[in-house]
């Protein structure tokens, strides 16, 4: 449990803690470490490390421009960014540095059947799912924008990799859903398309 995130009511909204720029673990330290992992321990993330890996998807690093820290295609910016955990799910809202409460309900199992019954995304404590609104970036590029945005998706989920072992935490990529049936666990729009999901936590002893 985030006791931070459980207190919250539906559709309320959380400052989130101010993000660091400098960590104590280099990039290439990162890049070295970083494994996917498949066993979590049952460890609560503190509001910083949230605040921290969502920042890293889809934060303002330059305000004046609104710029991300994943590059976008003519800054077309087609990604959002849910957190689904034990205490509900929630909206990141990068401008804001904000994350909204949409649901207090335990998604965690019903979004493991929806990923083709994988045990590690409801045996963690948080999922980020990455959705894209294609039309953002289609509606400049036309077709070939469509593969703009699954490139952005992979810059997004690189960041939040790396980031996650900067903090002393480990992930997973994970691929293999049912879009509809993750779409409707979220109940997103018809127009947001889940792309991705991020299963984060501290990694189990053996």
């Amino acid at each position: 449990m985030i006791n931070e995130l459980k207190n919250l009511k539906i559709n309320e909204i959380i400052k989130l803690p101010q993000p660091k720029t400098k960590g104590e673990l280099s990039v290439e330290e990162a890049i070295f470490t970083r494994r996917s992992v498949r066993s979590f321990e049952d460890k609560p993330l503190t509001l910083e490390q949230i605040s921290q890996l969502l920042w890293s998807a889809q934060g303002i690093t330059y305000a004046r421009g609104g710029y991300r820290a994943a590059p976008s295609a003519g800054a077309t910016y087609p990604l959002d960014v849910y957190l689904v955990s034990a205490d509900g799910f929630f909206h990141y809202l990068p401008e804001e540095h904000n994350l909204e409460k949409i649901s207090s309900e335990n998604r965690l199992i019903a979004l493991s059947e929806a990923a083709l019954d994988q045990e590690w995304v409801r045996n963690v404590v948080v999922n980020l799912v990455i959705t894209a609104i294609f039309e953002r970036t289609t509606t400049r590029y036309g077709r070939r924008g469509i593969g703009y945005v699954y490139i952005e998706v992979g810059h997004t989920a690189e960041n939040v990799h790396l980031q996650a072992i900067s903090l002393g935490l480990v992930s997973l990529p994970v691929g293999a859903f049912d879009d509809d049936e993750v779409a409707k666990v979220l109940a997103l729009p018809s127009r947001v398309k889940p792309i991705y999901i991020i299963p984060i936590g501290y990694s189990r002893k053996e």
